[in-house]
């Protein structure tokens, strides 16, 4: 499809007055181009990225695990923390954060606080997860955690694992309370 003139005109043309015709036609077609909305700034953040762009998006930023079946909030989630887990990827820091994507909560320790001291270069860790809807992980949940867990952790590093229970429970205190009537009684001693 031809350009019209009035299309033509709304441009200042940047080629010589000697260009191709060719020339002028890839120019006119970039120049339409230049119209169409790209909203990039939304696209590269994950809370205004499409929910449809997300798996593209953990691409980019290099998320090794994805799963189409995850909530959409966790997904957003491990979208936010990609980078400062790629940062730190290999250390201690990184596990703790890696797990906390996962809308989960850690108890690390290494072997040296440990008591008795654990074999060189071990850590316990310890995990409440649950599901960002609340319901408890499934296994293949727990699963995903872990294997994450395994891509970050220092790579000469082994490690035991203990999935904690996390309870969410209310109290409360309730009175009950009784009318009574006392009434004093009087009595007279009888002196026979």
């Amino acid at each position: 499809m031809a350009a019209s003139p009035t299309d033509l005109a709304a441009f200042r043309s940047l080629l010589p007055p000697n260009a191709t015709a060719a020339e002028k036609a890839i120019e006119a077609a970039t120049a339409r181009i230049e119209r169409v909305e790209t909203p990039l700034r939304a696209c590269w953040n994950p809370d205004t990225c499409p929910v449809e762009d997300l798996p593209w998006l953990a691409w980019a930023l290099s998320i090794d695990l994805w799963d189409p079946t995850w909530s959409e909030s966790l997904k957003r989630t491990r979208i936010r923390n990609a980078i400062a887990i790629q940062r730190r990827k290999g250390t201690v820091a990184s596990v703790r954060d890696t797990v906390q994507s996962f809308g989960g909560g850690v108890a690390l320790r290494e072997w040296f606080e440990q008591d008795p001291p654990g074999d060189p270069y071990t850590f316990a860790l310890t995990v409440t997860l649950n599901d960002h809807d609340g319901a408890p992980p499934t296994p293949a949940f727990v699963d995903q955690v872990m294997a994450e867990v395994s891509r970050t952790k220092p790579a000469r590093a082994h490690f035991t694992f203990t999935q904690g229970l996390q309870a969410l429970a209310r109290m409360g205190l309730t009175a009950r309370g009784r009318v009574a009537t006392y009434v004093r009684l009087q009595a007279q001693a009888a002196y026979a």
